[in-house]
């Protein structure tokens, strides 16, 4: 746990001021619909949106930090990981099967798509990265470093996340998303229940962008949503669990990144609330998921959509 709250306490700042920026301009529409075609929110909404849209770089860079790795390398690592010739994390789930773009390397075929919202995958590959440039480092004599390092690193690591972590990924993915469509659709709340607690552990790892086909699919079929408020109660537990936090704790420190983070969660944007608070003090976490769990079970009793 320590690895992931090393990686993103520096990023902190960014991420908590996209969030609450976030928040409130997809609020602002809500009571104010003229706002949501007007030139202000297009901008601002990019202003916002930046900090996760390229997400994985700012993970790449602290992540090359803390191994030991060079920040510039591991910048370049988690811009390839988001490039904009790669299909966008957060809409490959409207393509049909066949349609996602392929290469062929080697004995293997790479959908050729990005991961924008994505977490554990950027810091397995920066991980492997720095533990290959430190390597090369010893190996390679010092009149060719300057240039065989770099390359080599850049071009085994870009290989390996494409070919062995992202596939790896891919099919956590699909695994996850086929439990999530059928614990949701299950009768009795129990598996509304399991989705509530499950929801914030998808977060951790950036799984969570492809739940829109399950929205999607439902809307579809019933013209009801049942899924929004499953996810909707877990981010909320999460915002309760770090405003606790930040009501609870002594240290300054602590206090001045759990107050924003909770406004940010309770705007629906977590990602600060987990990885700054929640997840690096597991107890919060916890407690997040068990909120959630009831708030999902509530909702599924409840009927709400």
């Amino acid at each position: 746990l320590k690895t992931p709250g090393d990686v993103f306490v520096p990023i902190l700042p960014a991420i908590v001021a996209s969030g609450l920026m976030m928040g409130i301009v997809e609020a602002i529409p809500k009571f104010w619909p003229a706002f949501g075609n007007s030139d202000w929110f297009a901008f601002l909404d990019l202003v916002a949106n930046t900090a996760f849209a390229l997400l994985p770089v700012l993970v790449a860079i602290s992540a090359a930090r803390v191994f030991g790795g060079n920040i510039f390398l591991g910048a370049v690592i988690g811009l390839m990981m988001v490039h904009p010739a790669l299909i966008n994390a957060w809409t490959v789930g409207s393509y049909a099967a066949g349609e996602i773009p392929t290469w062929h390397l080697f004995f293997f075929n790479v959908q050729q798509v990005g991961y924008q919202g994505h977490v554990i995958p950027v810091i397995l590959a920066v991980l492997l990265m720095s533990v290959i440039e430190k390597w090369l480092h010893k190996k390679v004599p010092e009149m060719i470093d300057l240039f065989v390092t770099p390359l080599v690193t850049v071009l085994v690591t870009a290989f390996a996340t494409f070919v062995v972590i992202g596939p790896i990924f891919s099919v956590l993915e699909n695994w996850v998303l086929k439990g999530a469509e059928w614990l949701v659709t299950s009768p009795g709340g129990i598996g509304a229940l399991i989705m509530g607690a499950i929801y914030p552990w998808t977060v951790v790892m950036g799984l969570h962008h492809m739940y829109n086909v399950i929205e999607a699919g439902m809307i579809a079929q019933t013209g009801l949503n049942t899924w929004m408020p499953i996810a909707s109660a877990a981010n909320f537990a999460q915002f309760g669990a770090c405003l606790a936090v930040a009501l609870k704790v002594k240290n300054q420190k602590t206090k001045s990144v759990a107050f924003p983070s909770a406004l940010s969660a309770s705007l629906g944007i977590t990602e600060p609330a987990i990885f700054g608070i929640n997840f690096r003090f597991m107890k919060p976490f916890i407690a997040g998921v068990i909120g959630g769990a009831v708030g999902a079970l509530f909702g599924s009793l409840t009927h709400l959509g």
